[in-house]
């Protein structure tokens, strides 16, 4: 019995390596999408990684011919959004200047561009594993590519509070 144990481990252990050898490379590509950060400085989508593939091998036995990618990369997108909405208090911009590819877009902008035109998930997928309506997810996509494809000439005038009165 604990060979058998053995050997499945070892199966499974080597199952997991030939898949992180194959997905590793593409899975932090778009987690460095997703944070925005220098593709050579990237500490958080690492670290998205990580956890993704952590998740991924501790369900590993559990997938039953579900495509582990996927499993990944849902996991790796929720997670994303999940630690953007408690960073930021939302999907808002985000308060330390990202220096990536997509550093011009809001967390949600870039999690939804990534999706669909990186990763090639459809609308309707994407709507799903974000709990937003089809053409939500349309618009901000949309949104997104005219901000990469047309940027701003001129940065946003800055806000001023109201002028103290002299004491």
């Amino acid at each position: 019995m604990r060979e058998r144990q053995a050997s499945q481990g070892a199966r499974r252990a080597r199952e997991f390596e030939a898949f992180v050898a194959g997905a590793a490379g593409r899975l932090l590509h778009a987690a460095t999408l997703l944070t925005a950060e220098a593709p050579d400085d990237n500490p958080r989508a690492r670290r998205l990684l990580t956890l993704a593939l952590a998740h991924t091998y501790a369900c590993w036995d559990r997938l039953r011919g579900e495509d582990p990618y996927d499993r990944a990369r849902q996991y790796l997108a929720t997670r994303f959004a999940r630690e953007a909405w408690h960073r930021y208090g939302g999907f808002g911009r985000t308060r330390r200047r990202p220096v990536g590819t997509l550093a011009g877009l809001t967390p949600r902008e870039r999690l939804v561009l990534v999706l669909r035109l990186y990763e090639g998930v459809a609308e309707e997928q994407a709507a799903a594993l974000l709990g937003l309506p089809v053409e939500r997810v349309r618009v901000i996509c949309d949104r997104a590519i005219t901000t990469l494809t047309h940027p701003s000439r001129h940065p946003a005038p800055a806000v001023r509070g109201p002028k103290m009165a002299p004491s």
